[in-house]
């Protein structure tokens, strides 16, 4: 978790009112309690009004409350349908991430907003994609986030198995089922893989820096010459 997603979590776990000890609060963030103290003295210098010690507890004081975020009725059926679609249809740690931004969200919307959440009638049931494929994502997501190569192996649309390895470089939703763009080394060129169709997939060990022509730029251009336009 990012240093300024905790400070916000620590503001949150806070405002019921009640004295929450820095042991309560390092287990919620799966941190030290040196961290907790840390973070609570700089939440205090930077004017935050959390009273309380080390070793007895802290508490938001009265009266305080972070800034209301303000959405229209759009871009709040816009950011829930999004994260819902993402805790139905990501990986494993994207739904994770989308049920806590739904959660931020309400916290900080006004009130007659946070009702409106409530009411969005838009949902995105997931029960066909499995643990196994949700694992995957993340795998692959995180690969595309560290440049590293993956190995696996592929089954096409005729039933040819082949080998490869792969510099990822991004993931594509398509409505079903998901899809990988990345440098193929088999074939010196890139290739979109489905996930579906992808076994053993595991990390080489070896990492990648972006090359003129083998960047995620370099496909985009790619695609617009063949006429396919720019995925989104």
């Amino acid at each position: 978790m990012r240093r300024a997603d905790r400070l916000f979590q620590i503001v949150q776990l806070l405002r019921g009112g009640r004295l929450t000890t820095a042991a309560r609060l390092s287990e919620r963030l799966e941190v030290s309690e040196r961290t907790v103290y840390r973070d609570i003295a700089d939440l205090q210098a930077s004017g935050v009004p959390v009273d309380g010690a080390a070793g007895v507890g802290y508490i938001l004081r009265k009266g305080y409350d972070l800034p209301p975020l303000m959405f229209t009725r759009d871009e709040l059926v816009a950011l829930v349908a999004g994260a819902r679609l993402a805790r139905a249809w990501g990986g494993a740690s994207m739904a994770r991430a989308a049920e806590e931004a739904l959660a931020k969200i309400s916290a900080v919307v006004p009130e007659d907003a946070r009702s409106r959440l409530s009411r969005i009638a838009i949902h995105a049931p997931g029960h066909r994609l499995g643990n196994e494929e949700r694992a995957l994502i993340d795998m692959i997501e995180a690969a595309v986030e560290a440049r590293r190569v993956l190995g696996f192996s592929y089954v096409d649309e005729a039933g040819a198995a082949t080998t490869r390895a792969m510099r990822p470089l991004g993931l594509w939703f398509w409505g079903g089922h998901w899809t990988v763009v990345g440098w193929c080394l088999l074939r010196a060129d890139f290739r979109m893989f489905r996930l579906a169709r992808m076994q053993a997939t595991a990390e080489t060990g070896e990492t990648f820096k972006p090359e003129p022509g083998k960047t995620l730029m370099d496909f985009y251009r790619s695609m617009e010459r063949e006429g396919h336009g720019m995925p989104t």
